[in-house]
């Protein structure tokens, strides 16, 4: 299996897994919490049968990759994008990042530039910033926060099969339910080591993406559903797609948090549609 190593802790390698599909200008993919690269195989399957080389990474602590205590903020993921980046060596890169993911994206963009960039995604993105501060008086409750952490502390089992009926708007009248998706859910959140289930909240929901945000200077398009239950609208991409310098904003009606699978046809077109655009 294909890993790249990061750095070290208790002197063993960190090592972060990718999966590295098809041919041509790259599309790197950045997952969700608590999920993994599994999360974008629709995406990826249709883009490398397009001509697109599809590269996805589980996240330090994520799936298959390495599950060190350390380096479960949003410095450290970015970086390890980074050294994932470089190791490939990967250029005229298009970067798609869903829910935390998107704020993987950002803050890899604000530390380590464009150069290596083409075009960047960001889909049901957690940036700006999710956390309520005076800054940020639209933003959700640390209590909210505290609430998601103790679910995890208590039982994070039954906690990833109850949060993936809003994650996919299962919990709304009439919605189709797919117990497939449901498990697919429950398994790669389990795949997820405790440090990092746990710790990833903090990053997801406290670190502040504004400035990063600012130093976007590729194509951006910002997909978001307004009915997201997991990433309100109006706290990230209504915010978002104006910070971003020429941000094109498109909002799926009823779509939810976990539209890249729910609406995977119409992501996928909209993402092809925007890659050759």
């Amino acid at each position: 299996m294909p890993y790249v190593s990061v750095g070290k802790e208790n002197s063993k390698d960190v090592e972060i897994y990718y999966k590295d599909w098809g041919k041509g200008q790259p599309i790197v993919f950045s997952h969700g919490w608590p999920l993994s690269a599994d999360a974008f195989e629709d995406q990826m399957f249709y883009l490398a049968s397009r001509g697109y080389r599809c590269i996805a990474h589980d996240r330090r602590g994520h799936g298959r990759s390495s599950q060190p205590w350390n380096g479960n903020d949003m410095d450290t993921y970015a970086d390890d994008l980074a050294k994932l980046v470089e190791a490939l060596d990967l250029k005229d890169s298009i970067h798609v990042g869903h829910s935390t993911g998107g704020g993987e994206v950002a803050r890899y963009i604000g530390r380590h530039g464009t150069k290596r960039v083409a075009k960047a995604v960001l889909i049901g993105a957690v940036p700006p910033l999710m956390l309520k501060t005076p800054a940020n008086p639209a933003g959700a409750p640390m209590e909210a926060f505290d609430q998601i952490r103790a679910g995890v502390v208590v039982d994070r089992s039954q906690f990833w099969k109850d949060l993936s009926l809003p994650f996919y708007g299962y919990n709304r009248p009439g919605a189709k339910i797919s117990e497939g998706v449901r498990e697919s859910f429950w398994l790669q959140g389990m795949m997820a080591g405790f440090p990092a289930s746990y710790f990833c909240i903090k990053a997801f929901s406290e670190t502040d993406l504004t400035e990063d945000l600012k130093k976007f200077d590729v194509p951006t398009l910002v997909l978001h559903g307004d009915d997201d239950q997991i990433v309100p609208i109006a706290d990230s991409a209504l915010l978002s797609s104006k910070i971003i310098k020429n941000a094109t904003l498109k909002v799926y009606k009823g779509a939810p948090h976990g539209m890249c699978t729910t609406l995977k046809d119409q992501v996928n077109e909209e993402l092809l549609a925007f890659f050759k655009g």
